[in-house]
């Protein structure tokens, strides 16, 4: 196996686009390629995340339009995966193998979404297909109702005054929106406190809206290579290390939807892949859908104890200057969460962290983070380690 580099990364702003998914790929992949010094002729294939474009624009059969859209040869196979969130996550760990084996030598990865030109309601709708179609859609299930519940039981299994976990969850939105506001590409630009949170409407109890991730439109994207002549040349070479990915069925098989168990198993095989445990994660990019996820994914990738999590984010340990930062990007809570695109994006900022371009927001010292991207209702979870 071979040492799989990142040599470019790119990323459209996230929010409210006028652009298409396409464009805002194209836009993401020429941003990548500028950053890595190739030339779009050099790409050897094209993987990319996209979970809705039937509804959201009529269109399937998305990638090899990007490919052209690329300018990219005929002879490039393109290559469009759908597994929920995790999409583009899975799309980076399938391209890094594919290169690590020496199938190719480079290639472009990323995701790309345009969710809110659906409206709120068919958005909400379609975001439910990825649940299963017939034991828990046609109970009228919502992911807002899965973490509701997942937030309840939680905090009956490990003796958490409810009114305690709403305002820890209510920390994690806080601190993710500070985060937020120093990043020129995230959706949410603005500081909030815990008192805006709980005086926010009702979602899915104990959930508010300010509990909750937005609809987003944006892309992201990387240029993988290996072999000597890709070394990067410049920059702090940032390598993906390590790679795992693990799946569950629906609700109803699931013993325990405080613990993901697939996550568990995903992560270790990431950790196991590039040599590392959790304490030596320096940054982390999690999935934040809800407040309660991102509390639940800090325990499941063996930051904290089980039952912790919440304690944790009220004293600062996963804040910017903590003992393990997470979502500095400002995670879906803030950056935003245009499904196909959200883990080209984590990445993207991963890649940026180890760097060392990242700012206001940059994590001292960093050189090894871990990318989390949850499919579904715990269905799919894929998992990514980069070292510099």
């Amino acid at each position: 196996m071979r040492k799989v580099y990142v040599l470019g990364a790119g990323m459209t702003p996230f929010g409210v686009s006028e652009k298409t998914s396409m464009e805002m790929f194209a836009e993401a992949s020429f941003a990548a390629c500028e950053d890595s010094g190739l030339a779009p002729k050099e790409i050897q294939a094209l993987f990319v995340g996209n979970v809705l474009g039937d509804f959201e624009e009529g269109q399937i059969n998305m990638a090899p339009f990007l490919a052209a859209e690329m300018g990219l040869s005929s002879e490039v196979p393109a290559v469009r995966i759908e597994n929920a969130c995790a999409s583009s996550t899975v799309a980076i760990r399938n391209a890094a193998l594919l290169v690590a084996s020496g199938v190719y030598d480079v290639v472009l990865v990323g995701g790309t979404e345009r969710t809110t030109v659906m409206g709120t309601p068919l958005a909400t709708r379609t975001f439910a297909m990825g649940s299963h179609c017939r034991y828990e859609e046609p109970t009228g299930i919502t992911f807002p109702g899965i973490f509701g519940m997942a937030a309840h039981l939680y905090a009956n299994k490990y003796s958490i005054p409810l009114d305690t976990l709403k305002r820890q969850m209510a920390l994690v939105a806080v601190k993710n929106h500070h985060n937020g506001s120093k990043n020129p590409l995230a959706h949410f630009r603005k500081e909030i406190t815990v008192e805006t949170v709980l005086g926010s409407f009702m979602v899915a109890d104990p959930l508010q809206l300010y509990d909750c991730c937005p609809f987003s439109d944006g892309a992201a994207a990387l240029i993988l290579a290996a072999g000597a002549r890709f070394r990067p040349r410049g920059k702090k070479p940032v390598v993906i290390s390590g790679v795992g990915q693990a799946s569950a069925g629906s609700m109803c098989l699931q013993k325990d939807v405080t613990r993901s168990r697939a996550r568990e198993a995903s992560v270790r095989q990431a950790y196991r892949m590039a040599g590392i445990g959790p304490e030596d994660v320096d940054v982390c990019e999690l999935h934040d859908c809800f407040t309660i996820a991102e509390i639940l994914a800090t325990e499941g990738l063996g930051f904290f104890e089980f039952g912790k999590g919440g304690e944790a984010v009220e004293h600062g340990e996963t804040s910017l200057k903590g003992r393990i930062p997470v979502n500095p990007s400002g995670g879906l809570k803030a950056k935003g969460h245009p499904i196909g695109a959200t883990g080209a994006a984590q990445a993207y900022e991963i890649v940026k962290q180890l760097r060392g371009e990242c700012g206001d927001r940059q994590v001292g010292g960093a050189t090894v983070g871990l990318v989390d991207t949850l499919g579904g209702e715990f269905g799919t979870v894929c998992n990514l380690v980069f070292s510099r």
